[in-house]
């Protein structure tokens, strides 16, 4: 009895020794073991609305997105579904992002190809006027339909006919910007885009005999158009910069006239600055480049007996294509007037009638009324809120076949301003955003389609305002939780 005794309390400190390296182990398991991933998408069930939790936080606790202002809105490209909102009922200032509106526009009121001018013919006379077509002899979206159309014209006179138009810079441009490639005038009737280009070769250095010193040839600068060749003149020794302008830049024009100096350099360069418009600027250019005279007269078609038609000219997916993926702004602007020359009015171009009209119409059940007042997105008067473009994203992607549409596009890793973001390292390199930049001083938006791992297709827009100093690290931000979208969804 007692030598049991003995051997039962010789087996139970085994027992608890056993018991207790069960226990250990058990709970070394389960700090091994991974805690369940929360899903990227949880929907309230009292209100059935989506959000993203993690999203949220990480924009909350950004040290880079908290110091500014910021607005996002997601949704399922196809099905319309909110999916995400923060500040997403606030109004920002969209920039280059409002060229997504002016896209609307064109799709909804233009037919596939432009119109490039509207004309009639009389007697020995074929008179034209222009529809606000930027395409004649654009250095980047080249057609030579209207030129070829005048040029070819069996009627001995040409005569070109006014027609009434919004001014040359829109509401609320900075004045000072004259001088930049990115601010041409708006005109009904552009040629060359507006602009003057200048290209400079690089100096060459020659010896006039065999071991004579070597000598610097003057920089040569061709100008295009030549007709302002005569109007263009090396700086001088006394040529100095004012305080405000740009030391980078090569070509420097007169603020109220077509009077242009440029710098020389040791490198060559390309230059490309607006010139000043005028009707009889307008009538020489064009006569030049026409090798026909061209006479200014006043519309005055005869009803019933006068037959007006409108030229058609380059397929407007080019023009498209062009304005979205390098953020053209002369490209924007023209195009709003060319979808007022669509609506019934034939004595005006106007980009604020084509405005009101579409918010009236096709827009008007956008979730809130955007403050839309160019094509461009140069002027800071316009607002939007984030919702309204996710939700006009959307209805792009509704009514416009995909392939199409992102191909008007810049694709990251592609071209244009998205060329060193949003893809996946290659060989070949894939794509996973496509969009539009919009990029003003203090301001850096993003508007697009994210294509995320399962297959979905999120319209997102990204609004940042009021960033101090360099937004490099809003683009990086941006990038980033973006990216998470991609990876998660």
């Amino acid at each position: 009895m007692l030598v049991s005794t003995i051997r039962g309390q010789g087996r139970r400190p085994l027992a608890l020794f056993a018991l207790a390296l069960l226990s250990l182990t058990t709970a070394c398991g389960q700090t091994t073991t991974t805690p369940p991933v929360p899903p990227a998408i949880v929907t309230d069930s009292a209100t059935g609305r989506a959000d993203m939790p993690w999203l949220r936080q990480q924009l909350d606790s950004s040290r880079t997105l908290r110091r500014q202002q910021v607005g996002v809105a997601l949704a399922d490209a196809t099905t319309g579904e909110a999916l995400f909102g923060y500040n997403e009922a606030k109004y920002f200032t969209p920039a280059s992002t409002m060229k997504l509106l002016s896209l609307y526009a064109g799709l909804a009121l233009l037919p596939d190809s432009l119109p490039s001018l509207r004309y009639f013919s009389r007697g020995d006379t074929l008179f034209f006027q222009g529809t606000g077509d930027p395409t004649l002899l654009h250095g980047d979206v080249p057609s030579r339909r209207a030129y070829t159309f005048l040029a070819n014209r069996p009627e001995k006179l040409l005569a070109y006919c006014d027609i009434a138009t919004v001014p040359a810079y829109g509401p609320g441009w900075t004045w000072d910007d004259f001088n930049y490639y990115f601010q041409p005038e708006r005109t009904a009737f552009p040629l060359y885009g507006n602009t003057v280009r200048f290209y400079a070769s690089a100096p060459q250095v020659v010896r006039p005999r065999p071991g004579a010193p070597a000598q610097a040839l003057p920089q040569r600068v061709r100008v295009f158009p030549r007709a302002f060749a005569p109007l263009t003149a090396a700086a001088g020794p006394d040529f100095r910069l004012s305080p405000d302008q740009d030391d980078e830049m090569h070509v420097y024009r007169a603020p109220l006239e077509n009077r242009f100096t440029y710098r020389l350099g040791s490198k060559k360069w390309i230059d490309e600055v607006p010139y000043r418009t005028s009707r009889q600027l307008l009538l020489r250019l064009l006569g030049d480049t026409l090798r026909r005279a061209i006479v200014g007269t006043g519309w005055h078609p005869r009803p019933g007996q006068d037959s007006i038609r409108t030229l058609r000219g380059l397929r407007a997916d080019s023009l498209y294509r062009r304005m979205l993926r390098v953020s053209d702004n002369f490209l924007a602007e023209q195009l709003l007037l060319m979808t007022s020359s669509r609506l019934g009015y034939r004595d005006s171009l106007s980009g604020p009638r084509a405005i009101r009209h579409l918010l009236k119409n096709q827009l008007k059940d956008l979730p809130d009324r955007p403050d839309w007042v160019d094509g461009s997105g140069l002027s800071r008067l316009n607002l939007l809120t984030p919702r309204t473009l996710t939700a006009l994203l959307v209805r792009l992607h509704q009514q416009v076949p995909k392939r199409r549409l992102l191909s008007l596009l810049a694709a990251g890793g592609g071209q244009g301003t998205l060329r060193r973001r949003y893809f996946e390292a290659g060989p070949p390199k894939a794509p996973w955003l496509w969009g539009k930049t919009g990029t003003l001083t203090h301001t850096c938006n993003l508007a697009g389609y994210v294509r995320c791992k399962s297959g979905r297709l999120v319209a997102v827009t990204f609004f940042n305002n009021s960033i101090p100093g360099d937004d490099q690290a809003t683009r990086n931000a941006m990038e980033r939780l973006l990216r998470e979208v991609h990876e998660r969804l």
